[in-house]
């Protein structure tokens, strides 16, 4: 009885772990949610900050955070005043913190170097990195919400190719029918000792 209590507890524990860590990646993970504008090679991604105009993007929402008259305000597009700002050309600082314009003086000291950065950020509309192509805009948009990222394994993205040398194959071929008088490419056998299954 003590066996199967010990075996119970064991295996809830292993079910409560496995269940836990597929919510961690489910939570980590939000490669779908980004704009096609975001800059490559982040696979979660809370907030965007753009040094430009001072303001931010919220990724889960979809939602621009900019301050009017001194407060924060959550807008699904960029105001008037915003026309002319490009999200693809602009420099994106990633934010993984919660309520980052909260502290918005240190992210105004630390990045107003990246103003007028201008395009040499690369994003995820030009990727060809696979796990992009589930990003609504994207050239290769599949519709796929899947998402495989394997970090255990190089992944290999160019093709090998092989050139064999006609001559060179021609003249090994030859050389092994030459030296084998049957013609074909089997080893001789010598008939004289038989298999040993043979009746007698």
């Amino acid at each position: 009885m003590k066996k199967l209590f010990l075996f119970a507890a064991v295996l809830m524990v292993s079910l409560f772990s496995i269940n836990n860590a597929k919510a961690q990646v489910s939570l980590n993970i939000n490669i779908g949610s980004q704009p096609v504008w975001g800059p490559a090679g982040y696979n979660h991604v809370e907030y965007y900050y753009f040094p430009d105009i001072d303001a931010y993007y919220n990724v889960p929402s979809a939602k621009y955070i900019y301050s009017n008259g001194g407060r924060w305000v959550w807008v699904s597009s960029l105001p008037a005043q915003y026309r002319n700002f490009d999200l693809y050309r602009a420099y994106k600082v990633v934010i993984n913190e919660p309520k980052p314009y909260l502290r918005n003086k240190i992210y105004v000291t630390r990045y107003s170097k990246y103003k007028n950065y201008g395009g040499r950020q690369s994003i995820i509309r030009d990727s060809r990195d696979t796990k992009y192509y589930v990003v609504k805009g994207h050239p290769n948009y599949n519709g796929n919400k899947t998402v495989l990222i394997n970090n255990n394994r190089p992944v290999r993205r160019e093709k090998t190719v092989v050139k064999v040398n006609q001559n060179s194959r021609y003249a090994r071929n030859n050389e092994h029918k030459t030296n084998n008088k049957g013609g074909n490419d089997r080893p001789e056998r010598n008939n004289s000792q038989g298999r040993g299954n043979e009746r007698h």
